[in-house]
């Protein structure tokens, strides 16, 4: 995988997730990791449709040793959020935790292992009840791999 050129990084389009990934990449995570009661990660992934790499703020849970998102927006339109499509299109993705910077491939949970995940992940951050309720689709789980 091509490591990203960060001064070529584009943040998420929503001001308020912008702001959380630049305070965490300048603190190296002290100040964004904990945001809405949820740890948080940044993950960078290539663009679909333009190839430029995108980064944005998002909660994950912990699975034995991988990392698991929910692929939810906000769970009121009828498709899924941006950052989701790209890594389907370009599963390597680059991952920071706190001060950890690491490499991954991201890919779609299916069947019992979405089941459990999205079971746990519920529990960890229960707004995914809310968005459960109002989703109008079945909210992908992702899993990331480190390379």
């Amino acid at each position: 995988m091509t490591s990203p050129d960060y001064r070529d990084v584009a943040d998420s389009p929503a001001p308020s997730v912008a702001e959380h990934v630049r305070r965490y990449i300048a603190t190296d995570g002290r100040d964004g990791y904990m945001e809405g009661g949820m740890t948080n990660l940044v993950l960078t992934a290539k663009c679909r449709k333009s190839g430029r790499w995108l980064r944005t703020g998002l909660f994950f849970g912990e699975d034995d040793g991988r990392y698991v998102l929910v692929a939810s927006g906000s769970a009121i339109t009828h498709t899924h959020p941006g950052w989701y499509r790209n890594v389907v299109a370009n599963p390597e993705v680059r991952v920071q935790i706190v001060g950890e910077r690491f490499l991954a491939r991201a890919r779609t949970a299916e069947g019992c292992e979405w089941e459990r995940l999205w079971r746990m992940m519920k529990r960890l951050a229960p707004i995914y009840l809310t968005y459960e309720a109002r989703a109008r689709r079945e909210i992908p789980i992702v899993v990331l791999e480190r390379l």
